[in-house]
């Protein structure tokens, strides 16, 4: 897995889609089917907090995840293809700084993600294993679908940049194996090239979720042999199981690279969102919520990481907007909402949108820097439109 460019250039053989959507619909069947009457109930109900909860947005957490986004979608934008290398002379620093740093953006991801999960599995009142069976296919479906689709689409605008041009970052069509283990968030651990760039986020993501909800149905459990256990009692004793773990990514893992397939790799930061929502919501004391934010900047020193120090800044942003009172009440901004909604379908379908604009305009925009400032501004442009569709067409329908 690459942290500097969120993805590479791949290689592979050609597979046929239709064979690949009918084993893909089949496995989708077999998780739903296997889950009992009763536990598709506790999914519902589930389900029914979670509508009560985006009920009640959080704007600004929304727009925390349209920047986070505008900014990995523009260090792809100038990281990728020959059109970056045109426009380089005009905006040097610029380009440089978004190649650097921009994508750290990431964190503020990983921070949310563990806030969310949190914040919804903090509600969970049942954790029977046909709940766990419909909560990971319900999660899958939400955040696999669009992806599934937009790997499709990924495969076709390779073949098609591939008619314009040769370059380091159109992969070949991809095997059957390569295929089966992106459609199981596996491709890293397995050793395959990502076939699209930023989707070892998703895998690394999918197993942090699983991680975070497999110790709460464990403490559950446990708590529940010894008498009924309340929703803080289980969260405080995730968070206690799951501290050393955190310490351990946080001082020890994420200092070495061969781990960055693995939760265990970003398990300091996810930990950092879990809480930082309990001190959001005054469970958990605001000094052990300190005390863990500056073991996370003592992690940074020991061993300069960036993007550790954005984490952190990430968190105490959120907090200070909570105790400022704007939570929940800004921005009251139509577009930045917009934009944050439809963060995640921009953040999949923009690098087959650049690939294509970087092929076609490989000829037309690269004559002078003035052009392939305009070919770049294309490519942001339709990655926009298309990640509006893609969530209008795909996400918007699994929620």
């Amino acid at each position: 897995m690459c942290l500097i460019d969120c993805g590479r250039p791949k290689a592979g053989v050609h597979f046929g889609r239709g064979r690949f959507s009918l084993l893909l619909s089949r496995a989708i069947m077999v998780l739903e089917v296997s889950a009992s009457v009763k536990g598709q109930r506790e999914v519902a109900t589930y389900a029914g907090s979670a509508v009560r909860q985006a009920a009640t947005r959080l704007p600004f957490l929304d727009f925390l995840r349209a920047l986070a986004s505008q900014l990995i979608v523009w260090h792809h934008l100038v990281f990728y293809g020959p059109l970056p290398v045109a426009v380089y002379p005009i905006a040097p620093r610029l380009i440089d700084w978004l190649i650097d740093y921009a994508r750290m953006a990431v964190q503020v991801f990983f921070v949310l993600g563990g806030f969310f999960t949190a914040r919804s599995l903090a509600r969970a009142k049942i954790m029977s294993p046909q709940f766990l069976i419909g909560m990971i296919g319900q999660r899958y479906r939400r955040i696999g679908v669009p992806y599934l689709v937009t790997l499709l689409l990924a495969i076709a605008a390779n073949a098609l940049a591939r008619r314009w041009m040769n370059h380091d970052a159109i992969s070949e069509p991809p095997t059957v194996g390569q295929l089966l283990a992106h459609a199981a968030f596996l491709h890293d651990i397995l050793g395959y090239q990502a076939l699209t760039a930023g989707i070892w986020y998703l895998a690394i993501d999918f197993q942090l979720f699983l991680l975070f909800l497999l110790t709460f149905a464990g403490a559950q459990a446990w708590l529940k042999r010894r008498g009924e256990a309340s929703a803080d009692q289980v969260m405080n004793l995730v968070l206690k199981i799951l501290v050393p773990l955190a310490l351990a990514s946080l001082f020890w893992f994420n200092r070495h690279p061969r781990f960055d397939a693995w939760a265990i790799y970003f398990v300091g930061s996810y930990f950092l969102g879990i809480v930082l929502q309990r001190v959001v919501e005054q469970r958990l004391k605001l000094s052990l919520g300190v005390s863990y934010l500056a073991l996370v900047l003592v992690a940074a020193v020991v061993d300069p990481r960036p993007r550790l120090l954005v984490a952190v800044s990430t968190a105490v942003i959120v907090f200070a907007a909570e105790r400022f009172g704007i939570l929940q009440q800004w921005p009251r901004n139509r577009v930045v909402n917009y934009f944050g909604r439809i963060s995640y379908s921009l953040f999949l379908i923009h690098f087959p949108v650049l690939l294509v604009v970087n092929a076609w305009g490989v000829q037309r925009f690269t004559t002078s820097a003035g052009m392939a400032a305009l070919g770049i501004g294309v490519a942001y442009g339709l990655s926009l439109l298309a990640g509006a569709a893609l969530y209008h067409g795909v996400e918007s329908r699994l929620r």
